[in-house]
Formats: C-alpha cells, sequence, structure tokens
C-alpha cells in the first residue's frame, strides 16, 4: 500500500526548489570562513568542489543530491566562483562511490546534520500541534 502524503507534488516541489534569483542564491550559499576551511581541506578540485555542493544542499533545502543527479547550475557556478575552481571539476567528483559517502558522513560530523527519525517527527508533531489548531491551511505549518 503506498504511503500517505500531506504534501500534493506541487507543494513538495515548492518547498524543496532552490532559489532563483542571485540574490537569494547568495544568500543562502555564501560560505563563511570556517566554511571554507573545512571544504579546502579536500584534496583535488572536485573533492573540494563536490563536499562544498553536498553541503550547499544540506543546508538548504536539506536534501542530499542523488548519484545521478547534477546540481543546479546557478549554485553550481556560485560554489566553483567562491572555490576558484571551474565547473568542470563536477565531472570528476564521486567517481568513487565512496567518496560520496565519505563526504556525507564527514559534513554529518562536521556540522551536525542528522538523519530525520521517528523521534524528531514526534517532537515536530508535538510543536506544530498548537500551531495546526489556529489554522486550516497546512502550509503555514
Amino acid at each position: 500500500m503506498p504511503r500517505r502524503s500531506i504534501l500534493s507534488a506541487a507543494e513538495r516541489e515548492s518547498l524543496l526548489a532552490l532559489p532563483d534569483s542571485k540574490d537569494d542564491l547568495i544568500r543562502h550559499y555564501t560560505f563563511n570562513d570556517t566554511d571554507l576551511s573545512i571544504i579546502r581541506q579536500r584534496r583535488g578540485p572536485a573533492n573540494r568542489l563536490g563536499f562544498a555542493v553536498q553541503l550547499c544542499y544540506l543546508r538548504f533545502p536539506g536534501v542530499i543530491l542523488g548519484v545521478d543527479e547534477l546540481p543546479f547550475p546557478p549554485l553550481l557556478k556560485l560554489v566553483a566562483d567562491q572555490l576558484k575552481v571551474g565547473v568542470e571539476s563536477w565531472n570528476e567528483y564521486g567517481q568513487r562511490e565512496q567518496t560520496r559517502r565519505e563526504h556525507l558522513s564527514e559534513l554529518q560530523t562536521v556540522f551536525g546534520f542528522r538523519p530525520f527519525t521517528m523521534s524528531h517527527y514526534r517532537q515536530a508533531v508535538q510543536m506544530l500541534t498548537e500551531l495546526a489548531m489556529q489554522t486550516d491551511k497546512g502550509i503555514v505549518l
């Protein structure tokens, strides 16, 4: 039996969409000195770029970029420019599947990302119940 979805496909797409204006891209994806220091510890431009792009996707919208997924071109260019590497370096990233897994594990450790668990779900439901009682607009939550 398929899982019931709270969001329509359009709502889900809207919530997970990457920003498309240059100002929003800069606001969400500009690295600070600490970020750059951690990113620069990777060997080679492809690994630095891949690690940084994965960090961007984890921070906003909070997803993992799939193995066969290409990053949003304006995001890739912004990240590559900050790292002073060419966007074509992306093509060399993650040729070993283990590299991506190691990077994701490292990102979770260094930046404190955690998988969303049933415990998190229960906490969110508890926190949102009061707000839900005040509106009939689910997207507000």
